[in-house]
């Protein structure tokens, strides 16, 4: 049975609990999410039909600002993963040392098979059951698994309709009509590739010329490979549900986007050879990145891998029976909860121009970004070293002690 993304926290968690040598009761207040609303999200379909989907939002610690995160739309989506994400974000934030908590949106559906008017419908009714939970000083949502700038203006009229007030900082990655930011959209790819930059010279590795494979081409795996690409690596193998495409000597990231856009997935690229999603990590490269959803690296995809570096661009892409497994290999992990903060730091970014009434410059938001990402990189290597552990441990102990240390500040009362 697949392990499930709670479960992985918890682990986690514990661990770092552990080495900070945290008391029962703070170890037991980060595994417990602060709140949670699930509602009831009914919506009249193009027949005339009502169909009553499940949605969640969740708050899992708030004590350094607002909950921050994303919304997702998928079929499989349940309580508990919602909860698991929040608490990611809830540690990535720290990372950064973003004055963020932890929160993360998400409804039980297939937006793949709604209509747009539907999708619309289901969107406002969504915000309007977890309205309560919502504002520029309690809750910040943006875009995550099947949702988009178009999903986040939605949000944010409506909120403005209930609370008969314009909310710009309410939402973020939102269009840029309604005050969102250019570089939003490329965020978590330019981070991501931050990280892999760095890996690379810290192991040695020359950039020009290193292989990456990429399980996923959306909105944050196409931009990552033109990146990569940019950079002189090559990337030479890139699945999505339907297959991939293998080459070499490199594929251009350029020709494979068109051919997406034209046939709506990577199989089938006249610039590659077939590939399936089993064999990809199979395909020698100095870096893996699992840019799809949770558990694409389990043990028997961590035997097989034949990368030295992974960079977890997906939320929980990788089991801890995998992490054990790659960490006995001497394979290099950068956890999510690092490597894929180039979001939320825009995101950042972008709740600071809603609140200062200011429109960052484009290069002054990219310097800025650039900045809080690499002090959060050096923060995490440098733990890793100094206490010679992996670097999700790292992360994690780096991430969990910023918030005990904010919870001790504020106290508890009865």
């Amino acid at each position: 049975m697949p392990e499930h993304p709670w479960d992985a926290v918890r682990a986690r968690v514990h661990a770092a609990a552990a080495v900070l040598e945290l008391d029962a009761g703070i170890e037991q207040l980060l595994l417990t999410p602060r709140r949670i609303i699930e509602v009831a999200v009914p919506v009249v379909l193009d027949t005339g039909e009502l169909q009553v989907f499940e949605g969640w939002r969740v708050h899992h610690n708030v004590s350094r600002g607002p909950a921050k995160g994303g919304v997702r739309f998928h079929p499989n989506v349940d309580r508990m993963e919602v909860a698991a994400l929040a608490a990611a974000m809830t540690f990535k934030t720290a990372i950064v040392d973003l004055p963020f908590g932890g929160g993360k949106g998400g409804v039980r559906c297939d937006p793949g098979a709604l209509s747009l008017r539907e999708l619309e419908r289901l969107t406002r009714r969504y915000t309007a059951e977890i309205s309560m939970l919502l504002g520029p000083d309690v809750d910040i949502p943006a875009p995550d698994v099947n949702t988009d700038e178009r999903v986040m203006g939605w949000m944010l009229d409506t909120l403005g309709e209930l609370r008969g007030t314009s909310m710009p900082g309410s939402v973020t990655g939102k269009p840029l009509s309604l005050g969102g930011t250019s570089l939003h959209a490329g965020a978590t790819s330019a981070g991501v590739t931050t990280c892999v930059s760095y890996a690379l010279r810290a192991l040695g590795v020359p950039a020009a010329g290193a292989r990456v494979v990429v399980q996923g081409f959306g909105k944050v795996g196409a931009p990552l490979a033109f990146l990569l690409s940019s950079l002189g690596m090559r990337v030479v193998a890139v699945t999505d549900v339907q297959g991939g495409t293998y080459n070499a000597a490199g594929l251009d990231s350029a020709d494979l986007a068109s051919h997406v856009r034209a046939t709506g997935t990577v199989f089938g690229f006249p610039g590659g050879e077939p590939i399936s999603n089993a064999e990809l990590w199979e395909v020698p490269a100095e870096v893996a990145i699992p840019a799809a959803l949770e558990g694409a690296i389990d043990a028997d995809v961590a035997r097989r891998l034949a990368a030295r570096v992974v960079v977890e661009t997906a939320n929980g892409p990788t089991t801890t029976a995998a992490d054990e497994i790659l960490h006995e290999r001497e394979i290099v992990v950068v956890p999510d909860i690092l490597a894929n903060a180039g979001g939320v730091t825009a995101s950042y970014l972008e709740w600071v121009q809603a609140r200062q009434g200011i429109a960052w410059g484009v290069s002054n938001m990219a310097e800025t970004q650039r900045r809080l990402l690499d002090e959060a990189t050096d923060a995490v290597w440098s733990e890793a070293a100094q206490r010679e552990v992996s670097l999700r441990e790292a992360a994690y102990l780096v991430g969990v002690g910023r918030v005990v240390e904010s919870l001790k500040a504020r106290g508890f009362h009865a």
